[in-house]
């Protein structure tokens, strides 16, 4: 698959409401190509809909689990999120005070992906690790009251 249809897929998959016009403006694409390649894409099955797109737990990424991190050597640079930005997997990472650094928030798909995706954050950010699995989510992404 060409690295610009990845990247409309990826654009895509965080937020599938984007405007033809946001998604040319990020890929360096015309209004009219970016719209010939959502097209083709849909066409061929890659993108299927999009309200599953919209969230990313319902999109066959059903486990979702906070890792705290702290690193191996308190002396070592603080440069976490920079090491672990790759990971697409880790749909948040935030600055915590207590024992540890940082608490990333993860969607996967199964255990397994998940003992995985453990490893490739070890070996990223020379950091230990301590996941704590979401069970439920009875509300998340709420407004504040203003």
């Amino acid at each position: 698959m060409e690295e610009i249809n990845r990247k409309i897929i990826s654009l895509l998959a965080r937020d599938g409401r984007m405007s033809f016009t946001e998604l040319a403006k990020l890929t360096g694409l015309s209004v009219s190509a970016a719209q010939q390649r959502v097209r083709r894409l849909e066409e061929r099955g890659v993108i299927t809909g999009y309200a599953a797109l919209i969230d990313p737990g319902h999109a066959g990424l059903p486990l979702t689990a906070f890792i705290s991190i702290k690193p191996f050597d308190a002396a070592a640079a603080d440069d976490a999120p920079e090491r672990l930005e790759h990971l697409s997997a880790i749909e948040a990472c935030h600055s915590v005070a207590g024992d540890e650094n940082y608490i990333l928030k993860v969607r996967v798909a199964s255990p397994a992906a998940l003992e995985d995706l453990l490893q490739e954050i070890r070996a990223a950010a020379n950091v230990s690790t301590r996941p704590t699995i979401g069970l439920s989510t009875p509300f998340e992404n709420r407004p504040p009251e203003i």
